[in-house]
Parts: structure tokens; sequence; C-alpha cells
């Protein structure tokens, strides 16, 4: 990831938890129970995060993830129709996912964990499809991941030499 750091006081970030877990941990005195709350943030503005957090009660560990995810924000690169600048598949452990390019009144053609991840970034028109593992925290992440990877026309063009048109063709 090249992208610069991104200040998160600046931004006024939307969040939406996508899953809670309950945990539980088998001890000598019996079972401690605690919670798992992974939470994604974004400005719906090209900059989406994505963090866990776990705390013995509900409300606090989304205020962790919260937390968490405001500290991992990162820049999407999107194109005037706000879609992707190019397809890419992202992996994490076991899951994969494909994001496509959509043209302008598509909207967004998601499941449930990558179609939150979309809208909190500001994506409107994608088309994306989950292969692998449908576990909700690796496809989040997978989808963070391949967001994170796309690059613009400008920033190919500059790192292969060659002007944007060349790159357009």
């Amino acid at each position: 990831m090249n992208r610069t750091k991104i200040d998160a006081n600046s931004l006024e970030l939307e969040d939406k938890v996508v899953t809670i877990k309950r945990v539980v941990k088998v001890v000598k005195g019996g079972r401690n129970m605690r919670f798992s709350a992974l939470v994604v943030v974004g400005d719906k503005n090209g900059h989406v995060g994505v963090g866990l957090g776990k705390a013995a009660e509900i409300p606090e560990a989304i205020r962790k993830g919260k937390e968490d995810a405001t500290k991992k924000l990162i820049s999407v690169a999107m194109d005037p129709q706000n879609s992707i600048t190019h397809d890419f598949i992202g992996k994490f452990g076991g899951a994969s996912i494909l994001l496509k390019r959509a043209p302008e009144g598509t909207g967004i053609i998601a499941g449930g964990p990558a179609r939150i991840v979309c809208e909190l970034a500001g994506i409107r028109n994608i088309r994306t499809k989950s292969l692998g593992s449908n576990n909700k925290q690796n496809v989040v992440l997978a989808t963070i991941e391949a967001l994170s990877q796309l690059k613009t026309p400008e920033e190919v063009a500059e790192a292969r030499g060659k002007k944007v048109e060349e790159i357009r063709s």
C-alpha cells in the first residue's frame, strides 16, 4: 500500500457493524464470555477502514472496533462514474473477492459484507462476486485489500513512464 496517511479527524465518518460474535473461553472456574465486533467505517467519499473490537460488553466491543477502523483508513481509487478504476481480485485467508467496474446506473451489486464496504467507500457502481470462503470477516478484509491495491490511470502511467492516453488505449 503506497497511500499516504489519512487524517481521520478531518473526515465525517459513518460506521456499520458487520458482525457481532460471542466468544467463549472455558477456564477452571467456568466459561468466560466476551464479544467480538467487526466494524467498517467510511466517509462515502473514497475513504474506508475496517476494525475488530473485543470486550466483555457489546457496546464496548463496537466502540473499540470503530476506533481500530479509524486508525486503518485507506484511500480508494475511483473513476468519474463513482466506480473503481479497473477490475481486481482481492484475497485474504480463504476468501477471494472479484471487483468489476460497472457503468453509470448499475448500482452496487454485491453480497452483504462486500456491499457495506463499497457503500461506505463511496462507490456507487460496481459488480462483485465472493469466491472461496464466505466468512464475513475474511470477505470484508479481502474487499479492503482489493480496494487498497487499486491504482488510478495516472499512477500506472507514472510507474511505466508513459502518458495517460497510452495507458487508456
